[in-house]
């Protein structure tokens, strides 16, 4: 009874090392990025295009953001 404990144990953690690793390898985009690139996407496949994004303001410096 113990060997197939182990043995669902193990293929339960092998499931989930898998699952884990899935996903897009690269930097994560901005809310403005992601903008942007829906309305370039929208341009080339002749859809509606989304409203124009705002830019983003200058990021203020907080006193504990090197804490982070």
């Amino acid at each position: 009874m113990t060997a197939s404990r182990i043995l669902v144990t193990l293929t339960l953690l092998a499931a989930l090392a898998t699952v884990t690793a899935c996903g897009r390898k690269a930097g994560l985009d901005t809310p403005y990025e992601a903008a942007v690139q829906a309305r370039k996407d929208a341009q080339k496949a002749e859809q509606p295009v989304p409203p124009e994004p705002e830019k983003p303001v200058e990021d203020n410096k907080f006193i504990l953001d090197p804490l982070i």
